[in-house]
């Protein structure tokens, strides 16, 4: 059973985010995403400005550290292929700077061009207390277009084990963060 959902607002989606319990697990696998909350900032960035208020970068780290306060574990393995983007070094340096503070595990695993880890999918998901999958569909630009709750067990169980060979693979942001070029062009 599946429930589908076009909206980052959708309350269904955004009540997953409060009533987890344990843990709440993104694998990101764009190099570019494109969501209207981050607009004006990568446009700063963009153009070498200094990094300004970020209203969705600051409400997702208070939803972080009211997890983290709760005893939850909110972690994310993004898949990042060399030479970085210009959204994977806005990314890392004007988000992920800031959500690894506020307590979230970000780690990355970085590869060469088109050299994709095996063991993973070029599939982006949400999953929490490893019961709960969220699929995460964007288009060829990075825009959100739908988001599956899915119910199936064996998709679960294989996001599971998708997760554990990407966290095992990967390399926390802050170990490897300066060895990144995530400066403005």
């Amino acid at each position: 059973m599946t429930r589908s959902f076009t909206s980052l607002d959708d309350d269904e989606f955004n009540r997953l985010f409060r009533d987890f319990q344990y843990t709440a697990y993104r694998l990101e696998t764009l190099q570019r995403y494109d969501v209207s909350y981050e607009q004006d900032e990568f446009s700063r960035f963009l153009a070498g400005q200094t990094r300004g208020e970020f209203p969705g970068i600051a409400a997702w780290c208070e939803t972080v550290r009211a997890a983290v306060s709760a005893g939850k574990r909110m972690h994310r393995v993004h898949v990042v292929t060399e030479p970085l983007s210009d959204y994977v070094r806005f990314e890392c340096g004007w988000a992920y700077e800031h959500t690894v503070e506020a307590g979230e595990d970000v780690r990355l695993i970085v590869v060469a061009g088109d050299d994709w880890p095996v063991a993973l999918p070029h599939y982006d998901y949400w999953l929490f207390d490893s019961a709960r999958l969220v699929a995460m569909h964007y288009d060829e630009d990075g825009r959100f277009v739908s988001g599956e709750l899915i119910s199936e067990p064996e998709q679960i169980v294989q996001a599971s084990l998708w997760r554990d060979a990407a966290v095992s693979a990967s390399v926390p942001y802050r170990k490897i963060a300066d060895q990144l070029q995530i400066n403005a062009p």
